[in-house]
């Protein structure tokens, strides 16, 4: 079934897209969320390399719920790639940190400007640079090694 707003000539060309970009040098990780929710669709690489999942018990000493979000229907719903419980806790975890880095400056945009949108997020740390694109009904997020400089 295909999600709504979406033929499946999108989708197939979205998968080949996301399938080069996998491919690129210096690619660590991407995720896929969705929009509304923030719930993991699609990952692909380790995301547990770049962050490592808590446990459940620090999951609540660090802010992060333990019952995040989860699709609940649609095409990508059943194409979630992980590998380990591991993989999948740390992904959800990366997302609900995206995502509330989203809403806030989602906020701060609309604070500054309510007739603007936020388009393009990059945060760079010194080992690596997220890059994190707002869609209609979904955020990508990339995860790439930062170059040296």
């Amino acid at each position: 079934m295909a999600e709504k707003g979406l033929n499946p000539v999108n989708i197939d060309s979205m998968e080949e897209a996301l399938h080069r970009l996998s491919k690129k040098p210096g690619v660590k990780a991407w995720l896929m969320l969705d929009r509304s929710n923030g719930a993991v669709l699609k990952t692909n690489g380790q995301i547990a390399a770049v962050r490592p999942a808590k446990s459940s018990a620090n999951a609540n000493n660090t802010g992060i719920s333990p019952s995040l979000p989860t699709p609940a229907g649609g095409s990508f719903s059943a194409d979630v790639h992980t590998n380990t419980d591991n993989e999948s806790l740390a992904a959800q975890e990366l997302a609900s940190m995206v995502w509330s880095f989203l809403s806030s400056a989602g906020s701060l945009v609309d604070d500054i400007d309510s007739e603007d949108e936020l388009k393009l997020l990059r945060l760079r740390t010194k080992k690596q640079e997220f890059v994190i694109v707002p869609e209609p009904k979904y955020l990508l997020v990339v995860i790439h090694d930062t170059p040296p400089a």
